[in-house]
């Protein structure tokens, strides 16, 4: 038998003696079929353990680009650096790039540098622009496997989407405020940080199907644009108010609530009810004061859980790929606020 492990460590995996691993590996006489047998296992066994320390031992490493308020990006690197430690099929190494706006060329100019210093994946929140899409397709050319973040590019060759069915999250909207306001009509007011991310799309366009069928005596204004950024958040809604003396409920697709809330209440308009997204440390702070209804909340550690599984099985670091890279939507209230999590 051929092999490549000391006699000493195949007698101890296969609990014969050395004598015996030695006969039975050399050919010679008076060996039987059975130890054979015992000592071919135990060869296989070693190999075995050895892929498994070597991909223990193996350091990849993984870039994410990410368009999105500070608040969200920091978000998303602490659960990165949550859930790592629990992966033990490698040593991940994250590499993070986030702004809170980035212009295509930016976003190109990035990946374009990924593909040169070279990674093992790329994770891209990004708004679904052709030339983004170009570039993840060169980055998938060349043997870079890339898996987008809670915001689909359409038509590319990422290897997975991570996060939640924005198309359920906006008829889940529409269903709270429909339950909320009753048969009265009125305003609503939605709110996307940018026309481009395809998520908020879905979302939006999902909210409005659902709330017409609903309830088709609210209309729909939308104040859009803001990229989830205080300030700019703030001029567009007092822009979009300006005027309306009431506004039934709120539908907030892409952040900056604080800026919408602190707006609305300036034009004395403050909605009946206002839905918005994610738990973060702006969000959390809003419900708990009771500003905000309902937060639908996803667990971000869940999601780069499988944004690193994605990576992993790409590389056959991992023997099964993922049953499903959707998360579970949790409707938030101020009455079951989940409390911080130290630990995944």
């Amino acid at each position: 038998m051929t092999h490549r492990f000391p006699i000493k460590e195949v007698a101890r995996q296969s609990g014969l003696s050395t004598a015996t691993v030695d006969r039975a590996l050399n050919r010679r006489a008076n060996v039987s079929p059975q130890t054979k047998a015992r000592v071919a296992a135990a060869i296989l066994e070693l190999e075995g353990q050895e892929a498994q320390l070597a991909a223990r031992g193996r350091r990849l490493f993984f870039d994410f680009v990410i368009e999105a308020p500070t608040r969200f990006s920091r978000e998303v690197q602490k659960a990165a650096e949550q859930v790592l430690p629990h992966i033990g099929s490698a040593v991940c190494r994250p590499r993070f790039q986030a702004q809170e706006v980035m212009g295509e060329d930016e976003v190109t100019t990035a990946l374009s540098r990924i593909a040169k210093r070279g990674s093992h994946g790329v994770c891209i929140k990004a708004r679904d622009l052709p030339a983004i899409r170009a570039a993840v397709d060169q980055l998938t050319a060349s043997g870079i496997p890339v898996v987008t973040l809670v915001t689909d590019l359409t038509n590319t060759k990422r290897i997975a989407y991570v996060g939640v069915d924005n198309r359920s999250a906006g008829r889940t909207a529409a269903y709270l405020i429909a339950q909320t306001v009753g048969d009265s009509a009125g305003t609503v007011l939605t709110s996307r940080s940018n026309d481009r991310f395809l998520g908020e799309e879905e979302r939006e366009e999902a909210f409005k199907a659902a709330l017409s069928r609903l309830r088709p005596n609210l209309h729909i204004i939308e104040a859009s644009g803001g990229s989830g950024v205080h300030f700019e958040t703030s001029r567009i809604v007092r822009r979009t108010v300006a005027g309306l003396d009431q506004i039934r409920a709120v539908y907030s697709m892409g952040g900056g609530n604080m800026a919408i809330l602190n707006a609305l209440e300036q034009n004395r308009s403050l909605p009946d009810v206002y839905v918005a997204h994610d738990l973060d440390n702006d969000n959390r702070r809003l419900i708990e004061d009771g500003r905000l209804s309902f937060v639908l909340h996803h667990d971000l550690r869940v999601d780069l859980q499988n944004v690193f599984h994605a990576f992993l099985h790409h590389h056959k670091l991992m023997p099964a790929p993922l049953c499903t890279t959707i998360s579970h939507i949790q409707v938030v209230t101020p009455e079951n606020i989940p409390p911080y999590s130290k630990r995944f």
